[in-house]
């Protein structure tokens, strides 16, 4: 059985299942969600804030009933956080 470590590395440094989602970059979705959530809040956010508030979200499922997605999604979540921040450290964003 492959850890959900594995897994969620997978999805987000391999993008094991962008062929089938199709939903472009994930750095990228987050910014435009950013602004989009900026708009109908009238609040300024950063694509941090949607990476944050996609973890706060699946943490909050969780307390509710245990299943693997919750957690799995948090942690992938987490990894492309970690991933965004190196890549604006360094420019690439």
């Amino acid at each position: 059985m492959k850890s959900i470590f594995k897994e969620a590395d997978e999805i987000v440094n391999k993008r094991s299942e962008e062929k089938e989602r199709e939903y472009g970059p994930f750095s990228e979705g987050m910014e435009r969600a950013a602004k989009i959530a900026s708009g109908c809040t009238g609040k300024e956010l950063e694509a941090r804030d949607i990476f944050l508030i996609l973890i706060a979200l699946k943490l909050s499922r969780e307390s509710y009933n245990h299943k693997k997605d919750n957690i799995l999604d948090a942690i992938a979540y987490l990894g492309g956080l970690h991933n965004y921040e190196e890549d604006k450290k360094n420019e690439k964003i």
